[in-house]
Formats: structure tokens, C-alpha cells, sequence
């Protein structure tokens, strides 16, 4: 009796021995199943989101094709129009030819004498500037208007009130202007005389314009005679009150207004060449 029940016992000992170990091996397989799982919706998750970056690299290149179709829908364009015009310039004779190319020769020749005379400019004004660096601004302004250089001089340093006579101090500015002048042999200089509206009437002048010219030459004959300027290069003109800078309704624009101008220019005769050069 005693050797059956240890049997039993033995049996049931080794069964449940059994059932641990088995549980542990479907346990280790669950385990493993599990880590398996994880790393298949791992991988897919990438090829999810690795087909989302297709998905996107694939628009962006349609859209890039659509572009370049667009280009090259437009350079087709673009060729039949100048196709076109080819034919239209094929009835061009010889000397229509010729003509449009000694045009284009002028145009460049033009353009070149351009960038030379700003660049002129931008000298003259730098000097001028230099030069009269201690004069009051108010009373000299050097500015490029109308592609040439203007230095504009008050009235009130040049002359007493209602006369032409130049003053002594008005002689220094005079000097340095003259100086960048002379400095410039290639330019022509304008001396035009300005006033503002209020009328004068004396022994020696019956208007603004007698005065505007009086004005103006004077300032002519201090260039030429004081600081030899050469006369060939010089012209006086008078304005009168017609060319105001301000309005002359307030005693700061009528200030404004009288003035002498010298204007620097190019010679008309060497641009005038220019042109006939190029027929």
C-alpha cells in the first residue's frame, strides 16, 4: 500500500514538474511571439510613413514636370514669334540692314559718351565740393541737374542789393569754382543771372532782365579776367525772373531765387561730332 501511494505521489511530483516547465516553455514562446509582434508593427509603421515620403516626393516631381511642360510650352511660343519675325526681317533690303546696324552703332556710341559724362559729373562734383567745403551751403550749392553740374551762388555773397558789381569776398568762391574749371578743359561753362518778381527800374537797368544779364556777366568777366578762364568757353545769359527754384509768394523763396548760376556743360561741338562720326 505504501509503494502505491509513493507511486502516486512519484506521478503527481512529475506531472506537476512537468506542467511548470511546459508553462514556462509556452510562456518563452509567448514571450518571444510578443517581441515578434512588436517588431512586425514596428516595420510596418516605417513602411507606412516610408510611403507617405513617396507619396510626397511624387507630387513634388509631378509638380516639377508640370513646371518644365509650362517652360517648355512657352519657349515653343516664344520660337514661333521670333520665327515670325525672322520671316518679317527677311524682306529687310542690304540697306535697311545697314541702316539699322549703323543705328544700333549709334545707340551704343550714345550710351558709352553717357556713362563717361556722369562720370565726369560725379568728379566735378566731388571737387567743387572739396573746394568750397568751407563755404556756407546756403549761400553755394553744387547739385547734377539735367545730366550737367550746376553750382548755384546767392545772390547776397556775389553782389550789394540791386547792383551787378561783384564783391571782393564774392571773388574767393569765384576763384575756386574757377579753378575746378580750368581743371576741366573739356567743358563749357554757362553763367545764367537770376532775380525774383519784385521790379527794378534804374539810370543803368530797365528791368529784371537788364539785371539778370548785368549780373551775369560780371561774374563772366571776373572768371575770364581774374582767374583766366578762357572767353571761347564762356557764355552769360539772363533769366530774369522766369526760372524761380521757389515760390516767390515768401521772403525765404524770393532769397532763393536771386541767384547766378554756372553751369558746366559739354561741348556741343565734340558731341555734335560724336554723331557725325557714326553716319
Amino acid at each position: 500500500m505504501k509503494k502505491i501511494l509513493f507511486g502516486l505521489a512519484f506521478v503527481t511530483v512529475f506531472s506537476s514538474c512537468a506542467s511548470k516547465k511546459r508553462l514556462a516553455e509556452l510562456q518563452t514562446i509567448h514571450d518571444r511571439m510578443k517581441v515578434e509582434l512588436n517588431d512586425c508593427n514596428q516595420k510596418n509603421a516605417d513602411l507606412q510613413a516610408s510611403l507617405r515620403t513617396k507619396d510626397t516626393d511624387l507630387q513634388t516631381k509631378t509638380g516639377q514636370v508640370n513646371d518644365l511642360q509650362n517652360q517648355v510650352d512657352y519657349l515653343k511660343k516664344n520660337n514661333n514669334n521670333l520665327l515670325d519675325r525672322m520671316a518679317d526681317l527677311s524682306v529687310v533690303s542690304k540697306a535697311g540692314a545697314e541702316s539699322i546696324r549703323k543705328s544700333l552703332e549709334t545707340l551704343s556710341s550714345v550710351s558709352s559718351s553717357q556713362a563717361k559724362k556722369d562720370s565726369i559729373n560725379l568728379v566735378l562734383v566731388k571737387n567743387l565740393k572739396r573746394t568750397l567745403s568751407d563755404i556756407n551751403d546756403s549761400d553755394v550749392q553744387v547739385e547734377v541737374k539735367k545730366g550737367v553740374v550746376y553750382v548755384s551762388i546767392s545772390d547776397k555773397l556775389l553782389f550789394p542789393s540791386a547792383s551787378y558789381v561783384v564783391n571782393k569776398r564774392a571773388e574767393v568762391v569765384l576763384g575756386k569754382v574757377a579753378q575746378v574749371i580750368n581743371d576741366h578743359k573739356q567743358l563749357d561753362v554757362l553763367v545764367e543771372g537770376h532775380t525774383d518778381v519784385y521790379p527794378i527800374q534804374t539810370q543803368f537797368m530797365k528791368d529784371n532782365w537788364d539785371l539778370s544779364v548785368l549780373r551775369a556777366t560780371s561774374v563772366v568777366r571776373v572768371l575770364q579776367t581774374q582767374f583766366g578762364v578762357a572767353p571761347s568757353r564762356l557764355t552769360a545769359g539772363g533769366r530774369s525772373e522766369y526760372l524761380p527754384k521757389e515760390d516767390n509768394t515768401t521772403e525765404t523763396g524770393r532769397q532763393a531765387n536771386r541767384r547766378t548760376e554756372i553751369i558746366l556743360l559739354p561741348k556741343l561741338d565734340e558731341f555734335f561730332n560724336l554723331l557725325t562720326e557714326q553716319k
